[in-house]
This record gives structure tokens, C-alpha cells and sequence, in this order.
């Protein structure tokens, strides 16, 4: 039997750590994090409150940077990039699924999953409108295009917020707790759509999460504690 190509590195963190003033104080979140991504992986990042999470997640979705160490996503070193260029990366190579949803109340379903395709630009109305309507049909909620978040379920609202997450076709989407605010049957399907997308497109998924239900479908678990990983 020939051996299996491995997947390229698509996230490394080489001896992360990163500090937070806390007052008088410097609170040590990550103390030396050295993980590898590969291109296609379902990852979970799991640990108690506090363990670095969140931190982490932020590091490699470019919303923060290291105090020390090396974060490379998607090629680029993210410690080297300008503000302009850490956003483009986000807007190009990332999706974001969080767990109060983040939809702005004012737009419809249909303009809430259009709208990172606006600031990304290039691509005609009619291209932006056929990529909306095949994601929102991809999670099951064409009847729902033009209502507002606040007429959706919890579990309907975390449909919307993972067709906006993946309409701009991203490399890697982190999902921070995306269960925590759903009932256990709600958040297994939307565990499987993802599953799905992620076994059809090759999109890397990277999850935080105390949930068992989300680690028992996890290709890896990474297991973090006091800001250091103890397995995975």
C-alpha cells in the first residue's frame, strides 16, 4: 500500500507566548505553544476557562499578535504584517463563527452572508447574489433569505453565521465555542453540516470548545492547560 501524501501546514505556531497587562500586573496566557495545522484538518482546541483558547484562536485569526514566538497562517508570518495587511489576510484566507453569532440586527439573512463578499470585492451582483443563495441553500435556510435575526431560532441564527463564515470560500474557519449557546440536537447538526463542508472543500476547522459532543467528532484534539499544550 503506498503511503498517504501529507497535508501541507496550513497554521504554525513555533514557541508562542503572549502577555496581557492586568493592571500592575502581566498575565502569562500562552506560555510557549508550538502546534502544526495541516490543510484539511477538523481540530478541536479544548481545555477548562482560561486555558488559552480564545488566545489562541485570536493569534491565528489575526485579531491579535504574539508577544513572542512565530504565528505563520496560510504562508504569511503574521508577526511581519502591517494592520492593512493582517486584514486582508482575514477577509481573503479566514472565516469567523462565533458563539453570539455577531449578525447585525438591521440586515436581512440574505444581506448578513452577503456581506464579507461587499468588503471583499470583485465580484459582480449577480456573482455575490448566486454564491449567497447556494451557501444559505447548502445550510438549509432558503425559506428563511429575507428574514432578520431576531425572527430566527438560536440554531437558525448559528446557520446564517456559518454561511457568512464560509460564502467567501475561505482556507481556514475558527470557530469559538460554536455550541455553547445551541440545545445538544441543534448543535450536532450544525456540528455535521460543518463535518460535511469541511470533508467536501478541504477547509481547515479549527474549533475552542468544552463540549464533548464537538470533541467526540474532532479529527484532533489539542488539549490545552494554563496556556501550554499537554496533548495533541
Amino acid at each position: 500500500m503506498e503511503d498517504s501524501v501529507p497535508m501541507s501546514a496550513i497554521v504554525t505556531l513555533s514557541d508562542v507566548k503572549k502577555d496581557y497587562p492586568l493592571g500592575k500586573l502581566t498575565v502569562r496566557a500562552l506560555k510557549g505553544i508550538d502546534l502544526t495545522i495541516s490543510t484539511g484538518e477538523f481540530t478541536t482546541i479544548a481545555g477548562p476557562s482560561g486555558s488559552g483558547k480564545t488566545t489562541l484562536l485570536n493569534l491565528v485569526g489575526c485579531v491579535d499578535v504574539a508577544t513572542e514566538g512565530v504565528v505563520t497562517v496560510a504562508g504569511q508570518e503574521t508577526g511581519k504584517l502591517s494592520d492593512r495587511e493582517l486584514t486582508k489576510l482575514r477577509l481573503h484566507k479566514l472565516g469567523f463563527i462565533f458563539q453570539s453569532f455577531n449578525l447585525i440586527p438591521v440586515l436581512d439573512m440574505f444581506q448578513n452572508v452577503e456581506f464579507p463578499l461587499l468588503l471583499q470585492g470583485g465580484m459582480t451582483k449577480a456573482e455575490r447574489h448566486k454564491r449567497v443563495r447556494d451557501i444559505v441553500d447548502r445550510v438549509g435556510l432558503t425559506d428563511q433569505l429575507r428574514q432578520r435575526p431576531n425572527e430566527l431560532s438560536g440554531g437558525q441564527r448559528q446557520r446564517v453565521a456559518i454561511a457568512r463564515a464560509l460564502v467567501t470560500k475561505p482556507q481556514i474557519v475558527l470557530a469559538d465555542e460554536p455550541t455553547a449557546n445551541l440545545d445538544s440536537a441543534t448543535g450536532s447538526s450544525i456540528i455535521d453540516l460543518m463535518k460535511e463542508m469541511n470533508e467536501q472543500d478541504q477547509t481547515t476547522f479549527i474549533f475552542s470548545t468544552h463540549d464533548p459532543h464537538v470533541m467526540e467528532r474532532a479529527g484532533r484534539i489539542v488539549k490545552l492547560v494554563d496556556g501550554l499544550v499537554v496533548a495533541g
